[in-house]
């Protein structure tokens, strides 16, 4: 007789149930929950002179609960809750988390596998962008010709701030984000993140900060710019709490993802990997997360004063009740600037560990180069209030700024001299990676060098609010920021997907991106020295050669950015298969297998040199 034994069914765990699609119901729901009970308690109706109050509270309530809600549906909660329960979750439950035996369900779950999270980055990334780059050609066209008249006023205003806070948040991740994710904690040799749940918290949270931004589009836009100068935004629509909520956010996901960051490097380099044998993209990372922990704070906090002048009828930025405009400016823009060199500094340093691959020489001066980056991610933080120049504060404050910022040129130009160091008489692997090395060097020379007329105070006086300031910004986010991202891409895709990517498509979308971004900027340039400002809907027929020249640029950028798109998706579908090393670099993430095992080496790596020993090239 055969014995039946019973098995216990196995119990679907709160966790397994969980993901996007969860989080999105769940958000859903907290801000319908939300709205009903505040406009129950609050009168929507009533509104001040100024500051729509019981509006706006109700507004930023729903968005509030949304953003609980969507956390609680993609499970980041569930962390914290069984810790405050004094429980902790099991091995089987910490594989889950991990993603191990998912498949591609991890990608859509609150899996913590930093290669997981790293290649969510990626797809955000390229979404953002996707849109920026949408909304970019609204306003291109609706510039091409002196009259506008493609978009109203006011919808082309909601578009020009919803772009630019977009593209300034794509650009601030889009290296940091998929790259120092995946490809950081393998490079010195780590098994995973410090913190693996943060490092998933910190997407995320990016994910539910975008739905408010979006919202505001239907809320009567952002008619401030992305800065949301004051007082302005406490007179704006609804919109503006949406840009609120969406900082707010975003601001608490760079802080996370920085602290982590920090600590992974601090604390996790393999044996034997001293600081004079990290690599330079490690100290670039670090760097710009240093950057950022103290400078997004500030622009947290500043936003939450916003939001309650707006929404409890406080009075921080209301200068008819005592308080300051100039301490948005002052809050805005100590995030501001720094957040430039966050964007900047990891996209170079990435650029600086291509150089020695592709030329098959040391990189010139890893301590030349180190200086560099510490220089000015220091100097960076003195140099906020050349902003403010016009804003009529103390004269005396002027020329302790414009030193400042003119100073930053000498680190700049040190890590200028190490790439053309490794670069002279190099022997040259002409690849996308290599070439946006050059391209690096003429956009940031151009962006440069504008930038240093811009921090002087006269010339200022004169280009301050003009489309040269625009120019001169897009060169040196777009042209050295963009640039370092897209060669990245270029370099890390096989190991990220064991794919190549489209070698015939990437150089395609190379010189579609280049040559478009210097027509474009270059118009945009002439017609800021000529007097055209920014943020205008309709101009004066005297820019209009300028502007149609720009347009024509920015369609081609359009053009190069969609080749790479469905270079990626293709590469990535059916692109010829990686083998581990195949660029035949010395760093770590090129040593171990293509796909990454889960825990990234088999056994914990020793490192036993630098890893730019390539010897010398031939005369």
């Amino acid at each position: 007789m055969t014995a039946i034994i019973d098995r216990p069914t196995k119990k679907v765990a709160l966790i397994e149930r969980l993901n996007v699609g969860t989080a999105f119901l769940f958000g859903f729901l907290g801000a319908v929950v939300t709205y009903v009970i505040s406009s129950r308690l609050i009168n929507g109706d009533e509104e001040d002179m100024l500051i729509h109050t019981n509006h706006d509270a109700i507004v930023l309530l729903t968005m509030v609960g949304w953003w609980v809600g969507f956390m609680f549906g993609i499970g980041a909660l569930i962390g914290p809750f069984r810790w405050l329960a004094g429980k902790d979750l099991s091995y089987d439950e910490q594989m889950y988390y991990a993603g191990k035996d998912l498949g591609i369900k991890r990608y859509f779950k609150f899996t913590t596998d930093h290669k997981v999270v790293g290649i969510r980055y990626l797809v955000i990334t390229m979404l953002i962008f996707f849109v920026g780059g949408v909304l970019a050609m609204l306003i291109r066209t609706n510039l091409a010709a002196p009259g506008g008249g493609l978009l109203p006023p006011q919808t082309y205003n909601a578009i020009v701030g919803t772009h630019g806070i977009i593209m300034i948040v794509g650009t601030i991740i889009m290296v940091t984000g998929p790259f120092g994710n995946f490809v950081l904690p393998i490079m010195i040799g780590a098994r995973d993140m410090a913190f693996p749940r943060l490092n998933a918290l910190s997407f995320w949270l990016i994910v539910a900060a975008i739905p408010p931004i979006l919202a505001g589009l239907f809320l009567g836009g952002i008619s401030t710019g992305w800065s949301a100068y004051q007082p302005l935004a406490s007179q704006s629509a609804a919109g503006m709490d949406g840009y609120i909520m969406f900082i707010v956010i975003f601001a608490i996901s760079t802080m996370v993802a920085g602290a982590n960051i920090t600590a992974t490097v601090i604390r996790m380099r393999a044996k034997g990997m001293t600081w004079n044998r990290t690599p330079i993209f490690v100290y670039g990372t670090v760097a710009s997360v240093a950057l950022a922990l103290p400078a997004f704070p500030v622009f947290f906090l500043s936003q939450v004063m916003s939001a309650f002048d707006r929404a409890i009828g406080t009075t921080f930025y209301n200068a008819k009740m005592g308080g300051s405009l100039w301490l948005y400016e002052n809050l805005f823009w100590l995030m501001g600037h720094p957040e430039v060199y966050v964007i900047l500094i990891p996209a170079v340093a990435a650029l600086m560990e291509m150089v020695p691959v592709f030329t098959r020489r040391p990189l010139f001066s890893f301590n030349i180069a180190v200086m560099g980056i510490a220089g000015i991610a220091g100097l960076s933080a003195l140099v906020w209030a050349h902003h403010m120049y016009i804003s009529g504060w103390a004269p005396l404050l002027n020329a302790p700024f414009m030193l400042t910022t003119e100073l930053i040129s000498i680190p700049t130009g040190m890590l200028f001299l190490v790439i053309v160091g490794t670069l002279w008489r190099g022997r040259q692997w002409m690849t996308v990676p290599l070439a946006s090395v050059y391209a690096l060097l003429w956009n940031f020379m151009i962006g440069g060098i504008t930038g240093i007329y811009l921090s002087d105070v006269p010339i200022d006086g004169q280009l301050h609010g003009s489309m040269f300031v625009t120019a001169h910004f897009h060169f040196t986010l777009m042209g050295a920021g963009l640039t370092g991202a897209l060669a990245s891409i270029s370099y890390w895709f096989p190991k990220m997907t064991g794919r190549m990517l489209d070698r015939k498509l990437s150089w395609i979308s190379f010189w579609f991106v280049q040559l478009g971004f210097n027509v474009a900027f270059f118009g945009m340039f002439l017609v800021g020295l000529a007097g055209q400002p920014r943020r205008v809907e309709a101009y004066n027929s005297m820019f209009s050669t300028g502007n149609l020249v720009t347009t024509i640029g920015a369609y081609v950028i359009m053009s190069g950015m969609l080749i790479l798109l469905w270079a990626v998706i293709d590469s990535w579908r059916n692109g010829q298969k990686a083998s581990n090393n195949p660029w035949y670099a010395k760093t770590l993430e090129w040593q171990t297998e293509t796909p990454v095992p889960l825990e990234n080496f088999h056994t914990p790596p020793v490192v036993t040199s630098d890893p730019y020993q390539y010897g010398k090239a031939s005369s």
